[in-house]
């Protein structure tokens, strides 16, 4: 990682060893106590409520969550859509952006490079639940071709990003 990517906001300040810390006990459980995370991190707990605070406004830190299981509120079923399409307007983008990102379904969008122009991640109860996605996602703008990979087992997932080391 280069020394430009590890600054934030402010050109002179960077992630020191203890925002480090305590960003990885916060992706670990957010709901800990200040005082629970100084205890982790080898701070008391004002200098450590300051640092979240500065991580927060500086953007370091988006926000905080619950992570719920999808197949126990019944979205049994993952799918990798890929989708190409023949237009590459600045207009049609942003059609097709905004009515992908109002899709409830849709976890995670990208733009790619490579064979395919956007990946999206979609959570859905079943396979009917799916079609009637797959006809709002054909409906939106015209595409060239739409990829459904049906995931069978999920095998890793995480949520915390691996928070480099102050080089």
């Amino acid at each position: 990682m280069t020394d430009v990517a590890l600054q934030i906001n402010e050109p002179n300040r960077r992630l020191d060893a203890i925002d480090r810390k305590i960003l990885t006990v916060l992706q670990e459980d957010a709901s800990l106590s200040v005082a629970e995370i100084g205890d982790r991190v080898g701070l008391s707990s004002t200098p450590c409520w300051k640092r979240i605070q500065r991580l927060e406004a500086d953007g370091v830190i988006l926000r905080r969550v619950a992570l719920v299981d999808q197949n126990k509120i019944g979205l049994g079923i993952t799918v990798f859509v890929s989708v190409e399409s023949a237009d590459h307007s600045e207009a049609w983008l942003k059609t097709f952006a905004g009515a992908v990102s109002a899709m409830p379904e849709v976890m995670e969008f990208y733009r790619m490079a490579g064979d395919v122009d956007y990946m999206l991640r979609v959570v859905v109860a079943d396979m009917a639940s799916y079609d009637i996605f797959y006809k709002k996602l054909i409906g939106a703008v015209p595409l060239k071709n739409v990829t459904s990979r049906f995931a069978m087992e999920k095998i890793k997932s995480v949520t915390a990003l691996p928070v480099p080391a102050v080089a």
